[in-house]
């Protein structure tokens, strides 16, 4: 399946080399093609990114084997997500950097609308994607800035009370011990 169907071959190499790096943070070959895939699933049309859209999308003749490998490369392969952070950065930063110095940090929540529940922290919570509070998942970014892009350089998922506080649901989803329900309180312009 055409990745793009404008930019032709360009886009796509630099979409395969891109790939390509990030496979290096994943561990083992087999996940090469799950990532792929998932990446691929991400930039592709659709209104659903969960895994079962995103596999009918990429692989139409293959949906249910689609589904499971995509299912297994985000809910049970063990691959770090700071070690693919950290590819990103060093793909990404210095083309950044070409284009001038980087003149911000910035903190922001962004928030991802849900239909179910199942997903780690999805709570009924102020959305600002929606501009009201619903289902959604938030995520807590650090980004840097110049005059021309920002990047996403660190995140943190942000557990709701209601998760944070069930031991059942903690152990269902796998969510470690360390990952604890905060709020942050500023004072005089510091975070305590």
């Amino acid at each position: 399946m055409d990745l793009m169907t404008h930019g032709g071959t360009a886009s796509e190499s630099r979409f395969a080399a891109y790939v390509e790096a990030l496979s290096s943070a994943v561990g083992h070959a087999d996940r090469k093609a799950p990532l792929k895939a998932y990446c691929t699933g991400l930039l592709l049309p659709g209104e659903r990114k969960s895994v079962e859209p995103m596999a009918a999308r990429v692989a139409p003749g293959r949906v249910q084997a689609a589904h499971q490998s995509l299912h297994h490369f985000v809910a049970k392969a063990e691959w770090s997500e700071e070690a693919v952070l950290a590819v990103v950065r060093a793909q990404v930063l210095p083309v950044l950097e070409r284009q001038g110095a980087m003149r911000a940090w910035i903190v922001d929540d962004t928030g991802f609308p849900k239909k179910g529940t199942h997903s780690v922290g999805v709570a009924r919570q102020y959305c600002g994607q929606l501009g009201k509070q619903d289902n959604c998942q938030i995520a807590v970014s650090l980004s840097v800035a110049n005059d021309h892009a920002s990047l996403p350089i660190a995140y943190r998922l942000y557990l709701p009370a209601s998760w944070a506080n069930d031991a059942d649901r903690r152990a269902k989803a796998g969510i470690p011990e360390d990952v604890v329900f905060r709020t942050w309180l500023c004072e005089n312009g510091r975070v305590r």
